[in-house]
């Protein structure tokens, strides 16, 4: 059921519909390297194989998982032949599982994407920031698929039954799709393995899907739906969501949930961290430090005994007060930034290490706040066109509220309340 061309392909129609970026560099035949981010199942390995297929390259393939460096060395090794005294586009090597990969693995990399020996497709449902080295990141774009919304899953449906070698052959009517279309979580491989699954259960060669006869299907083999990406992107924002309201017997139910089903632990710390941040920041600044610890004793001690710094952090993370200032006060800078561009620095903050700096004006007028009484003295720090621009709203917990008094009674000047 894998499609060969754009036009048959399921889904991710911001990059593969008309004006798509991956079909605009299909249609000019320049394709660069890039990563491919994005769930199970919702059509990575296809768009890679779609590309090579319509650009008539040689198409090489690892997988992360099984392949080391003199794997990717051999790769190119015949990606160099391939290409020597040829004119031909350079051949694409698509990497599955990316993210598994080590710094090693991926520094093998460098020097044949910089080269241009051969054109980069990688895979990943994790966050290319965080398991993507940054040399080779910056070598390649990253476009993010979304899972498969039910419109895209019921056509998908349509095809398997219409199109595949053994299903045509039967006769299938979808008289209900509500719990095959949730099961599916979004995933195309998982929505065709129950469909097999409910086919194969059925005898003769009528089959009508109903509710009931999946929901007996998947109860009899609860691995087809409960071992894939679904529970992995469920279960980690129940989890999250239970930190942040405050729950911690729903928090730590979701870690044993991830624990048992042998979830990723430094995935879990990773998450862990950024809720710190995200969810507990200045309400509580001891929740970041006891994150990150965890996130260190996780990598040390491993499994199965690194569950117990994961439930430590879990529990405090729960149960701290909760502010999300920081994380609106970022947000809202980088909109600013990105709406007013790139405004001077003013000419009394900036650095004068040269005679013709200091004769331009530059450091000129710069109070040196511990020369004055309580280390403050007034003087404006941001840009002259967003002066007396406020972007941190402190939220009402002991701790903002200590950091809004201070702030309040040094610059003369009322914060807003959230």
């Amino acid at each position: 059921m894998r499609p060969t061309s754009l036009d048959d392909y399921v889904g991710q129609s911001h990059l593969v519909a008309k004006g798509g970026v991956i079909r605009r560099m299909l249609e000019s035949g320049r394709v660069s390297s890039f990563i491919l981010w994005g769930p199970p199942g919702v059509g990575k390995t296809t768009l890679a194989k779609i590309i090579a297929h319509q650009l008539e390259v040689p198409f090489y393939t690892l997988s992360a998982v099984t392949s080391g460096v003199q794997d990717v060395r051999d790769v190119i090794e015949q990606a160099k032949k391939k290409t020597l005294f040829s004119s031909e586009r350079s051949p694409i090597l698509f990497i599955d599982e990316i993210h598994r990969f080590s710094k090693s693995q991926q520094d093998s990399l460098l020097g044949a994407v910089e080269e241009g020996t051969v054109t980069l497709i990688g895979a990943t449902t994790e966050n290319p920031s965080f398991e993507v080295i940054r040399p080779l990141l910056s070598r390649c774009q990253v476009y993010t698929l979304e899972e498969l919304g039910k419109d895209d899953l019921r056509t998908l449906l349509h095809k398997a039954i219409t199109e595949d070698v053994e299903l045509r052959k039967k006769h299938i009517e979808i008289r209900e799709d509500t719990l095959l279309l949730r099961y599916s979580g979004g995933d195309a491989r998982k929505l065709f393995n129950i469909l097999e699954l409910v086919v194969d259960a059925t005898p003769g060669d009528d089959v009508v899907v109903t509710d009931e006869l999946v929901k007996q299907c998947l109860s009899q083999t609860p691995a087809a739906y409960d071992k894939g990406g679904e529970m992995h992107y469920d279960i980690i924002s129940a989890f999250i969501k239970s930190i942040r309201g405050s729950d911690p017997d729903a928090a730590i139910y979701w870690l044993a949930r991830m624990i048992d089903g042998g979830e990723d632990p430094v995935f879990i710390a990773r998450r862990l961290v950024i809720s710190a941040s995200e969810d507990i920041g200045l309400a509580n600044p001891n929740a970041l430090l006891l994150a990150n610890a965890a996130f260190d004793a996780v990598a040390k001690i491993g499994w199965p005994e690194g569950r117990i710094p994961l439930a430590e952090a879990t529990v405090y993370l729960a149960t701290s007060p909760k502010s999300n200032s920081s994380y609106m006060a970022i947000n809202n800078a980088l909109a600013e930034a990105k709406n007013s561009g790139n405004l001077p620095v003013p000419l009394h903050l900036r650095n004068a290490p040269t005679k013709l700096m200091k004769e331009l004006g530059y450091h000129e007028g710069y109070k040196y706040a511990h020369d004055y009484p309580g280390n403050f003295v007034h003087q404006q720090y941001l840009p002259n066109a967003l002066s007396g621009s406020m972007f941190w709203t402190p939220q009402n917990n002991p701790a903002e509220d200590k950091m809004r008094s201070r702030m309040e009674r040094l610059w003369n000047r009322k914060y807003p309340e959230k």
